[in-house]
């Protein structure tokens, strides 16, 4: 078939993976991206996994080690010797033998079908047996052509093992007719017949495969071969070795391809048509050597034949549909009197049933019904699954655990005690703390008394017992019936309504089995005196009246009895009866899921009870002190003043007359170490107002009032941030002045990590009001910790009307620093701007409106994490957003309900972020934005189709999305970070 008839979309392109021999290969499609993944999750798990157990299934995939590369690759058991195993890789086609310890478990994700497929060229078979150096030949031949190698398929059959039949193309090569050149394959035709067509000369005719290459390209394909032979074409005047031999072969085919004059005798008539071309042809070439003319004899001689060929075919295939007809006739009519044999046979068995002709039958029939019946009995799944249930709900009723009676005493307990927590916190004045905090000392110690005997009674419960029994429970009643009854709702009923139901239904079943095992007891009892009387060797008083008594009633009752219980115990469960145990199931598994929230609210509430008193009994003596907070107080006022003096001296002697160099150098060594303990003490300062916080919120609120100079309300109305024992001279800062603009930026060292002081000036309101701005973002921010600037502390100067916040320093990190010296590709934009959305997010989350996203207040750490800058607290949301620096290129961040006087609101800020996707993606864009159609449309700007309609979304105010709608949408969906 040409290459060129092939319709384009019908070919599939892939990737040749094994060879296994001149006709056959696995590969694996070009659009599977999947491989890549499957490896990297293979190395992850395999070194870890189990190693291989017992037998293996030859339905599962496990994980291999390859012998050449030591990696892992997914496969299949094909064979066992022992610990040896025959394996198959299937994502590549290639077999090897290992051993037991090669061979790992995989999990459940990895349990997919292989990537590589296997395939074999249509129409062809190998010429050789399999251990013959032609073979080997071929194979070699094969695997150097193609192994590595892209091909385009066409897919024409499937075998019943799977095995794809195609034709294969590499560029415009036919990979068949090279392997038909050279003999390393042969032909194939329908029929059992082996092609007996002579090849003629390649260069004069086209022969059966009109798109064979030309002697010229053959001798360049074989010059790659290496140490390949070149094995010559067959020509006109040799006939393959397989006609000689006078064998045939059969192509492979699947079940659908019945009639055999579909495609073979396109490729036959084509073959035709060609030859009788070439013999009009020959009619002017009269001149031509007598060799030639002995050529064209030949291909005369071919047309006839096939001509014969064809003829014959279309005979069989006429007959075959015959033959086809008349069997689908016969079908039909055995149908018919298999149906009719069917009701004659009901209709037999209903009346020998009702009206038994002899004794011999009814005693067979009855022996067959007994047999039934022993098998009914001993297996009944339907009453196991009942009496499974009437166990359950004993034990659901009989060991339940109450709630322990000191319980409820606890709990009016820890109401009081909070009482008085409440109560100490609104207090104002020493007295009052004074006697709020006996009160609250009074309710701790009946607090703790109250623990100790719920403790104690809890102690006494067999708790964890009981959970583990009911769980038991649960999963065996869930497993016996969740799968017949999940969904089906009834009416709530008791559990005494299914015991009274129970108790008749076995009650039925022992009368019904009572009445059976009389009647078959009278029908032993029959056959006992029958066998006397039969026996000739003995008298007995038996006459023939006292055996022929009653049989016929006896019969008539054993036959009656069986019936009755054999529909008893085979029969379905009435509707009623079903909703019933539905009913009861339902109502257990609720009680179960009662008790178990209760025991589980017992041992949670022991718990937390168990840990309050430990905690509290370290306070028996006194209460907490601040005694560690002052003296580390102390400690850093000694080392400010010596820090202070030190930086004098060191001045004193760089504007001395004669500088004393090494003495100076010994001053700032003194300098850094004092420094660094300076720093050291602020940190231990720093734990103590926490542990002073965490025992306040805890049970001694009276702290704050206690110790007024520790001002451990200020610490924490500031979230942990104002730190007063910092000061603008305990830094070595150095002033950066390429970023300081309207306010100073100073760079410098703290506790071993790069900071950014940013100078405020404030006085005594603004001062008020930053500290609160600032407590409500550092709030925030610790919510979504890695996606907005962390703030380090926050401090005022003790010198200037200033301000002082403490921030990581990213050099050279903001966006507008990063565009200016190398801008992020496309795929470090969409991870850097999914993580500016999610600190958006989580402000917006937190009700705070940034208002002041811009180029240099975004940051890209490592160009693939995003995060959003703090913003200037001393200055409202409105101040923020009208600022000159909210500007991306020539694109304004200011969204356009902030021009018409709206205030600034989480739909604005996210304006600005689509501002500056636009920016990083379009740096030199300078279209407008504002759109009274409320379509903005980005002209020439090449922008990627998911990234458009993302734009569209944010730059238009009435469809602007929120943060979360924006992370949802597909431009951001694809994105891994």
């Amino acid at each position: 078939m040409e290459q060129s008839v092939i319709q384009p979309e019908k070919m599939e392109l892939v990737v040749v993976t094994h060879v296994v021999d001149a006709i056959t290969f696995w590969a694996q499609n070009v659009t599977d991206k999947i491989n890549e993944k499957i490896n990297v999750m293979l190395t992850e798990k395999c070194p870890s996994a189990p190693i291989l157990m017992g037998r293996p299934s030859s339905h599962k995939v496990y994980g291999a080690r390859y012998s050449e590369d030591k990696c892992w690759y997914r496969c299949t058991v094909q064979q066992q010797s022992e610990d040896k195993f025959c394996i198959l890789y299937i994502d590549y086609g290639n077999t090897e033998i290992v051993s037991r310890s090669d061979l790992v478990e995989l999990p459940e994700e990895l349990q997919t079908t292989g990537l590589a497929k296997k395939y074999r060229f249509w129409g062809f078979h190998v010429s050789s047996e399999q251990d013959s150096p032609l073979f080997l030949q071929g194979k070699s031949f094969l695997h150097n052509m193609i192994h590595g190698k892209k091909l385009r398929v066409h897919k024409k059959s499937v075998c019943f093992d799977g095995t794809i039949l195609v034709e294969a193309f590499q560029g415009n090569l036919d990979i068949g007719e090279e392997l038909l050149k050279f003999k390393f394959a042969k032909v194939s035709l329908p029929g059992n017949r082996e092609n007996s067509l002579p090849t003629v000369n390649l260069q004069e005719c086209p022969g059966l495969w009109p798109s064979r290459n030309t002697p010229g390209e053959l001798d360049t394909l074989g010059s790659s071969l290496g140490c390949m032979p070149k094995l010559r074409p067959i020509f006109s005047d040799q006939k393959p070795q397989i006609i000689k031999e006078q064998k045939t072969s059969v192509a492979l085919q699947p079940l659908e391809k019945l009639n055999v004059d579909q495609e073979p005798l396109t490729e036959i008539q084509s073959s035709k048509t060609d030859a009788n071309a070439q013999q009009v042809c020959s009619q002017d070439i009269e001149q031509v050597p007598n060799e030639t003319e002995s050529e064209l004899q030949m291909m005369r001689e071919v047309i006839n034949a096939k001509d014969m060929q064809i003829k014959k075919l279309k005979e069989e295939g006429s007959a075959i549909q015959q033959y086809a007809s008349l069997l689908g006739q016969q079908l039909e009519e055995a149908k018919l009197e298999l149906q009719m044999l069917k009701e004659s046979y009901k209709k037999t068995k209903e009346t020998e049933h009702n009206h038994p002709t002899t004794i011999a039958n009814r005693i067979s029939q009855l022996a067959k019904k007994v047999d039934s019946l022993r098998k009914l009995r001993e297996s009944s799944a339907c009453s196991y699954d009942e009496d499974h249930l009437l166990e359950s709900i004993t034990i659901i009723m009989n060991y339940r655990i109450s709630v322990p009676l000191s319980s409820e005493r606890l709990d009016l307990a820890w109401n009081a005690y909070d009482q008085t927590l409440e109560n100490l916190r609104g207090c104002q004045t020493m007295v009052e703390v004074e006697s709020l905090v006996n009160v609250r000392n009074e309710a701790r110690g009946a607090l703790l008394a109250a623990v100790d005997d719920f403790l104690q009674e809890v102690d006494k419960l067999p708790i964890n017992e009981r959970l583990h029994r009911l769980k038991e429970v649960a999963s065996s009643l869930t497993a016996i019936f969740s799968s017949v009854m999940l969904g089906e709702q009834t009416e709530e009923c008791s559990f005494e309504k299914f015991c009274e139901w129970k108790e008749h239904k076995q009650q039925k079943i022992k009368n019904v089995r009572k009445a059976t095992d009389e009647a078959l007891l009278a029908l032993s009892s029959w056959a006992t005196r029958l066998s006397k009387f039969s026996y000739l060797m003995e008298k007995t008083s038996l006459t023939e009246e006292d055996v022929a008594d009653g049989v016929e009633e006896i019969l008539m009752n054993a036959d009656k009895a069986l019936c009755e219980e054999l529909s008893t115990e085979s029969s379905e469960q009435d509707d009623q009866g079903r909703k019933v145990v539905i009913s009861a199931f339902n109502k257990a598994m609720q009680g179960i899921q009662r008790e178990l929230s209760m025991l589980n609210a017992i041992r949670q509430k022991y718990e937390h009870n168990t840990q309050f008193k430990q905690e509290i009994q370290q306070w028996q003596i006194g209460p907490p002190k601040a005694d560690e907070l002052f003296a580390v107080k102390k400690r850093i006022r000694s080392l400010r003043s010596q820090l202070r003096w030190k930086l004098v001296e060191v001045s004193c002697l760089e504007e001395a007359e004669e500088l004393d160099l090494p003495e100076i150098l010994k001053k700032k060594e003194e300098i850094a170490e004092t420094r660094n303990a300076l720093f050291q003490e602020i940190s231990h300062e720093k734990k103590q107002y926490i542990m002073l916080c965490d025992l306040m919120k805890r049970g001694f609120p009276e702290l704050p009032m206690i110790y007024p100079d520790a001002d451990i309300n200020g610490y924490m109305r500031s979230a942990g941030l104002l730190m007063k024992s910092l000061d603008r001279d305990m830094f070595d800062a150095d002033p950066m002045r390429e970023l300081s603009g309207r306010r100073p930026l100073l760079s410098t060292d703290f506790q071993g990590q790069k900071i950014v002081l940013k100078c405020y000036a404030v006085d005594e309101e603004s001062e008020a009001k930053m500290l609160e701005q600032a407590a409500h973002y550092h709030r925030a921010q610790q919510q979504s910790p890695a996606t907005t600037v962390p703030l380090l502390a926050l401090f005022c100067g003790k010198s200037d009307p200033l301000a002082y916040v403490m921030v990581p320093h990213y050099s050279n990190g903001s966006l507008r620093a990063i565009q200016r010296s190398s801008p992020l590709s496309f795929s470090e934009i969409r991870k850097v701007m999914k993580g500016v959305a999610l600190g958006l997010q989580g402000l917006h989350a937190a009700s705070l409106t940034h208002a002041s996203l811009h180029p240099n207040n975004v940051f890209a750490i490592g160009r693939e994490k995003g995060i959003v800058g703090d913003y200037d607290f001393t200055k409202t949301p409105e101040q923020r957003v009208s600022d000159s620096g909210m500007v991306a290129g020539s694109i304004s961040l200011v969204a356009p309900e902030l021009k018409q006087g709206q205030l600034p609101s989480p739909a604005s800020d996210m304006y600005a972020f689509g501002g500056l996707m636009l920016w990083l993606h379009v740096p030199d864009f300078n279209g407008s934005l504002e759109s009274e159609r409320q379509n903005v449309e980005f002209c020439g700007s090449g922008l990627d189709a998911k990234l458009h309609k993302l734009l569209s979304k944010l730059l238009i105010s009435s469809t602007r999305l929120s943060a979360p709608e924006a992370l949802k949408e597909d431009y951001f969906i694809s994105v891994d970070v």
